[in-house]
């Protein structure tokens, strides 16, 4: 950036995973004179309880514009994001507009912005399931492909987008952002068990939300009765995400899963709290894998391959198919009858490569003074 001259940057959010993603790179642009940073929110995901609430808990500006696209068919929220996020940028002219994750409005906004010669940057760019039937590993394929820059969490990101024959000038491999978050506000995230009446180191804690687990009434069965049986043993709560609660409303389900305590969704820092108290996490979330690895907190991750396969090769992570929970929670405790409290003694966490509190203001870096990071 130029002397005198003033960078206008766009970032899109759309779901909850986006908010965390988006806050230290926020936060670092805000620092930058010259700087005007711009947050456009899709509104696809429009429950208070998944988008307000983490905008106060993140400590992040509310949106200049919020499109309000809400839930539908991938095709049509997709569509819709592209028809309102086009009207958006001829508005408002930015220089970059920043994509985060791998949610619809991460690939619908990315399409518009080159379409309209935007120069554009993907936010944890290079994470691959190598499973196509997950709608998340099609728009982080879009998003990559069209990026001009690729911002990588994770040597291994690296290697895939180079293998993927894009150029090593299109990527810079700052760090984990979500990790930039959890360090800024672990010390505030206190006290989650202690309202839930739950044991320190001495519960599960459960989320779960993709569809290959909550749509197949069969699948969600058998993890239900899984957790039901985890819960003979020691305390099991579930904040349950809207779409899985649907799903649940069905009597058979309720009973295959007696003895589990489900709770509304929790507030950003509630949910780290309850992660970093527990014994134990079964979970499907890719960002989940990526907090209880850094925290060292045993993760089961209820898929069978995951974008994220550093936390299984150096951390707390391991994939288990829905029948397999019970006996995997019971070894990851370390407690073949899965009686009794977890250790409450310090844990062991791996020190993963730039995942460092630090990756927000690398991004900062990149795209106000033109550095790299290879």
């Amino acid at each position: 950036m130029t002397a005198g001259s003033r960078l206008r940057i766009i970032s899109v959010v759309g779901a909850r995973p986006n908010f965390v993603k988006l806050a230290p790179v926020a936060h670092a642009l805000a620092r930058r004179a010259g700087v005007e940073h711009l947050i456009v929110h899709t509104g696809q995901h429009y429950d208070a309880l998944m988008s307000d609430a983490f905008f106060a808990d993140l400590e992040i500006p509310a949106p200049t514009v919020n499109l309000e696209v809400g839930s539908a068919s991938h095709a049509k929220q997709t569509a819709a994001v592209m028809e309102r996020f086009e009207d958006t940028c001829l508005a408002l002219e930015p220089d970059w507009v920043l994509v985060y994750g791998d949610v619809n409005s991460t690939a619908a906004a990315a399409l518009v912005a080159v379409k309209l010669g935007i120069k554009t940057a993907h936010v944890e760019a290079g994470l691959r399931s190598h499973d196509r039937s997950m709608p998340e590993e099609h728009n982080r394929i879009v998003a990559d492909h069209l990026a001009d820059l690729l911002f990588t969490p994770s040597r291994d990101a690296v290697a895939t987008l180079r293998g993927e024959g894009i150029p090593l000038e299109r990527i810079e491999f700052v760090g984990n952002v979500m990790i930039d978050t959890l360090i800024r506000l672990r010390g505030k995230a206190k006290g989650g068990a202690a309202r839930l009446g739950l044991p320190e180191r001495g519960f599960v804690l459960v989320t779960l939300h993709r569809p290959g687990n909550v749509d197949d009434p069969a699948v969600l069965g058998t993890i239900c009765q899984g957790l039901s049986a985890l819960a003979r043993e020691r305390p099991v709560v579930f904040p349950v995400h809207p779409r899985t609660r649907q799903r649940l409303a069905e009597p058979a389900l309720a009973q295959a899963l007696a003895g589990v305590r489900l709770v509304d969704p929790v507030p950003y820092l509630d949910m780290l709290s309850l992660i970093e108290s527990a014994a134990l996490v079964v979970t499907d979330s890719g960002g989940v894998q990526e907090e209880t690895t850094f925290l060292g907190v045993p993760c089961l991750t209820v898929r069978p391959n995951t974008e994220r396969p550093i936390t299984v090769t150096e951390g707390t992570n391991r994939l288990v198919g829905p029948g397999e929970i019970v006996g995997a929670a019971r070894r990851a405790l370390g407690d073949p009858r899965g009686a009794g409290p977890g250790s409450a003694g310090p844990r062991s966490a791996p020190v993963i490569e730039r995942w460092d509190g630090k990756a927000g203001e690398r991004i900062a870096e990149v795209l106000c003074d033109g550095k790299q990071y290879k």
